[in-house]
């Protein structure tokens, strides 16, 4: 059958039948909140080319957890700012470094009401800026780094974490934190691999975020953006090593990657929604040049309907609330 009698605009007619044919609908549960914690301020500290999110004391990051509860949102992931920097970054392996006594806080105040999420990752704590320890070339030296990352894993673990976020890109990453854990009696904890992250241009309003030190790029291991094939094999890996969930980072220019992703995973899939992507959506709708609440709904739906089941946003909560007035 054909026009007349095949008619699609039926199903589109009213808002309650777009709802309800819907092939793809959001919930708070499927948002988690990427949030940041910095030592030595005692009021948050606004990110400038991220205009409403700031870097938090302990006291707001409590009060941020609790609002995702509130918010009925699904995790909150945490990033941690030390006041001191050093070549091996030692302040992510401190049980009372900035990012661990953030976690600590944020376990103390919300218990397992929300998915406590933490970065496993040194360019937070290095003096250099990078993912990892440098060798004598000025490379990065990706065994010696998986031992740090082993202790980041545990301390983050011990410290309250019910899942971490392994970032960095390393070759082995998952396999030696997951061998960490376990050797310390945590085996329980899981692990979300950031397995197809690549070496994007839209993360410079983070590098503010996190006070990054970096000097040149991290591409010798985050991923080329030309590759997609790579994506596959970088997840069957991390999957192989044991892996309980995966992420594509970024999200917005990697949605082929996502769905990709998802077509083969057996396990869930996260996508995380990048400063980049934030900071152009809230400059072009500061600028009046876009919707800014339709354009921030399309841009999280979009990655939904890619695959993702679940969404890093720094819209987390707004989100939140714009789905609860629509229902």
């Amino acid at each position: 059958m054909n026009f007349p009698a095949v008619r699609p605009r039926r199903l589109r007619a009213t808002p309650a039948m777009r709802r309800l044919v819907a092939e793809v609908k959001m919930q708070p549960q499927e948002l988690i909140l990427p949030a940041f914690i910095r030592e030595g301020i005692t009021e948050p500290n606004p990110i400038t080319s991220m205009p409403g999110v700031v870097q938090h004391t302990e006291d707001t990051l409590r009060r941020a957890a609790v609002e995702a509860v509130e918010n009925g949102l699904g995790g909150i992931m945490l990033f941690g700012i030390p006041t001191e920097r050093d070549a091996r970054g030692t302040a992510g392996i401190d049980p009372n470094g900035i990012l661990n006594r953030g976690i600590k806080a944020v376990r103390e105040e919300v218990g397992d009401d929300l998915v406590i999420m933490s970065d496993v990752c040194l360019d937070e704590f290095t003096d250099h800026g990078h993912c990892g320890v440098l060798a004598a070339d000025g490379s990065v030296d990706n065994d010696a780094t998986l031992e740090i990352y082993g202790e980041m894993a545990v301390v983050q673990a011990q410290a309250g974490a019910h899942v971490l976020g392994p970032s960095g890109m390393m070759d082995g990453q998952i396999a030696v934190m997951r061998q960490a854990l376990d050797e310390a009696g945590l085996q329980n904890t899981t692990i979300l691999a950031y397995a197809a992250k690549y070496a994007s241009a839209f993360y410079g309003p983070f590098r503010e975020a996190v006070d990054s030190q970096l000097q040149g790029d991290r591409r010798t291991y985050q991923m080329d953006p030309s590759n997609r094939r790579e994506a596959i094999r970088e997840v069957e890996l991390d999957l192989a090593e044991g892996a309980d969930m995966v992420m594509v980072k970024p999200a917005m220019s990697y949605l082929d990657i996502l769905s990709d992703v998802a077509e083969m995973s057996p396990v869930p899939v996260s996508a995380y929604q990048i400063s980049g992507e934030y900071a152009m959506i809230e400059a072009a709708s500061a600028n009046g040049w876009i919707d800014r609440r339709a354009s921030i709904m399309e841009s999280v739906l979009s990655i939904r309907r890619a695959g993702a089941d679940t969404v890093l946003t720094y819209w987390a909560n707004e989100v939140a609330q714009w789905l609860r007035e629509g229902r």
